[in-house]
């Protein structure tokens, strides 16, 4: 009988797939070994796969180009990486190599903007989309991007009276704008309207009282973001249509209005049976614009995407060493790992995100039914849900092991860092791991170098006053 936890994987799903491996028996992520990851940094630590990123751009890119192609499309395509889901330098930086558009959130970005121009990195001819609320600040940093060469910078408004504080704004030169659409949330949401943008039922009359004979700014961009995501649901579509509905009626009255924003990403690979058609997708979203300008004598926009989980996501992991088995009652095995699930990977806390989990070793023991708990004193700390039922399968181990199991929770590279306070005050005051940069040098060889150890304790009590003199 094949009850090895390798039998369960090859006979659940296509084993090995994109990513994954095996290696004299110990999983290996996109040619990496974890085995001498582990060996060399111990555990635990997390870590990015920089080559993964421009993987997924040129993805995406190529099957958009490919699609404006095959439909004879008139627009062009531009996509934007999206900061706040994953800020660190070394990622935006791998993301810039493939001439990405930036996509901000707040007042700090432009801060972060401006650095990364300093440092040769990005240049004013980039085009950047400033989204989320315009605080007074967030605003007048917005101005000045402007004002220092930034000519590509689009302000989208989320709100009506954004325009009115644009216009009582000196300014030097024509501010490019967007107007961004509220949504109608999924049934199952708390609220029925997002609470972002403005109702569609108010875009028009908007873009007539405020914007069509105000010399201070010009309209150029519709944008519409469902946080579920591009997914080919009839709740997708009917946003979708609507969006572009507003698009061509602002575009009859608007000759400056040229470009229509995809808000919300691709999903990522949350599980090894995951399946999606990017490409009849990113077909249909091309064909149903054509369409749609065509039958009303429109020309086709400009397409725009912000993508941030689906660029970084799959890049991250974290590892973890199980430290012990508890078994609480007949039927519930526990397996206690070596720092906090809260902390370090906090949507599968919050939101009930799923990863893919899979241990690093013992492939050849056989399965068992497993819940996962952090080392924290709370009881939320745990995670116990993915494809199989409500508890994790992972493999079996022996406390004459010479070899501890090692698990890994994979792609999860997107917003788990900005969420959990990267570098602050953790629950229970546990460490935040050692974070571990993987990139590969010109000749293909994997080079691994520490961007952070292991939080210490100095580091916690400067945070917390204890040092201060």
């Amino acid at each position: 009988m094949k009850n090895s936890y390798f039998d369960l994987i090859e006979q659940s799903y296509y084993f090995p797939q994109e990513g994954f491996d095996l290696r004299d028996n110990y999983l290996t992520f996109h040619g990496v070994s974890l085995k001498h990851l582990i060996d060399k940094h111990g555990t635990p630590f997390r870590f990015i796969y920089l080559p993964k990123i421009g993987d997924q751009i040129k993805k995406a890119r190529n099957l958009f180009n490919r699609a404006i192609k095959n439909n004879a499309y008139k627009g062009s395509y531009k996509y934007c990486y999206v900061t706040k889901c994953n800020h660190f330098y070394h990622v935006v930086n791998e993301a810039l190599k493939q001439d990405v558009e930036i996509e901000t959130s707040s007042s700090f970005d432009i801060d972060l903007i401006l650095d990364l121009h300093k440092k040769g990195k990005l240049d004013k001819d980039r085009m950047v989309i400033h989204n989320g609320y315009k605080t007074d600040e967030y605003l007048r940093k917005i101005i000045h991007l402007k004002e220092f060469g930034f000519h590509n910078s689009i302000i989208v408004l989320d709100s009506p009276n954004e325009i009115d504080r644009i216009s009582k704004l000196r300014t030097k030169q024509k501010l490019k704008i967007g107007l961004r659409m509220a949504i109608n949330e999924e049934a199952q949401s708390a609220y029925y309207t997002s609470r972002l943008g403005i109702p569609h039922s108010e875009i028009l009359n908007l873009f007539k009282d405020k914007i069509l004979d105000n010399n201070k700014v010009e309209l150029k961009m519709l944008h519409f973001f469902v946080d579920s995501g591009i997914k080919d649901t009839p709740y997708y579509w009917g946003e979708f249509q609507r969006a572009l509905n507003v698009y061509v009626e602002l575009k009859k009255e608007c000759k400056d209005l040229d470009s229509f924003n995809l808000g919300g990403g691709f999903p990522i690979r949350n599980h090894l049976g995951f399946e999606y058609n990017y490409e009849y997708m990113i077909n249909e979203i091309i064909k149903n614009i054509k369409d749609t300008c065509s039958s009303e004598n429109v020309l086709e926009p400009n397409i725009f995407t912000e993508f941030g989980k689906y660029t970084v996501g799959e890049a991250g992991a974290i590892i973890f060493q199980v430290l012990e088995q508890k078994k609480q009652n007949d039927t519930e095995l526990w397996y206690i790992i070596n720092n906090s699930l809260m902390n370090t990977i906090p949507d599968a806390w919050s939101i009930q995100e799923k990863f893919i989990l899979l241990p690093i070793n013992k492939w050849d023991k056989p399965y068992c039914r497993v819940n996962i708990g952090g080392i924290s004193c709370d009881h939320s700390d745990y995670y116990n849900s993915e494809d199989f039922n409500q508890e994790v399968l992972l493999p079996t181990y022996s406390k004459k092991d010479k070899e501890p199991l090692y698990i890994g929770f994979f792609h999860t590279g997107a917003y788990q860092d900005s969420v959990s306070g990267y570098g602050g005050i953790k629950h229970c005051l546990i460490p935040s791991p050692k974070h571990v940069i993987i990139d590969r040098d010109e000749m293909g060889n994997i080079v691994d170098t520490v961007y952070r150890e292991e939080q210490s304790v100095n580091e916690m009590f400067n945070i917390l006053g204890y040092n201060e003199k």
